[in-house]
């Protein structure tokens, strides 16, 4: 038996756009099912939501979103980040999504993408455990670590 974790985004109303992007970024093939394709009346609102969409790469990476119905006022705020003196990041924020690489060219590449309208929150390039990582919030509230695999 084989078993894949895959990240799951839950958006309301951004689901179909931040999926393109990151189809924009990764490559790979989008796939969108909207609550209409699955019987909703076109007229009601949220018919046009995205009910399952993801990206799969031949690379590996994969991510899955979906718009949950919601008020977006009674979801958290995004996430905030505090700098401490000691070098340390403190958030709020409930996950990452971590993306590795094997080469700090091919992590550079998909960073230059990804930061697009993002808060960066620690720019890419080498660390003491990496050749290079990086960590922003992209234009979708989405926190993203991207870190070049290292041997220990």
């Amino acid at each position: 038996m084989t078993v894949a974790a895959v990240t799951h985004l839950n958006f309301t109303g951004q689901a179909r756009a931040a999926l393109t992007f990151y189809q924009q970024v990764f490559g790979g093939q989008l796939s969108l099912a909207t609550h209409a394709d699955f019987g909703m009346p076109a007229e009601l609102p949220g018919s046009d939501g995205v009910v399952f969409g993801q990206v799969l790469s031949d690379n590996g990476f994969a991510i899955m979103a979906y718009d949950i119905p919601t008020d977006p006022d009674t979801l958290p705020s995004t996430p905030t980040w505090t700098r401490r003196a000691n070098g340390t990041t403190v958030t709020n924020s409930p996950f990452f999504v971590s993306v590795r690489g094997e080469t700090a060219e091919e992590v550079a590449a998909l960073w230059a993408k990804l930061s697009d309208e993002a808060q960066i929150v620690e720019e890419f390039g080498p660390a003491p455990w990496a050749p290079g990582f990086g960590m922003l919030t992209d234009r979708f509230g989405v926190t993203w670590i991207l870190d070049v695999a290292a041997t220990y």
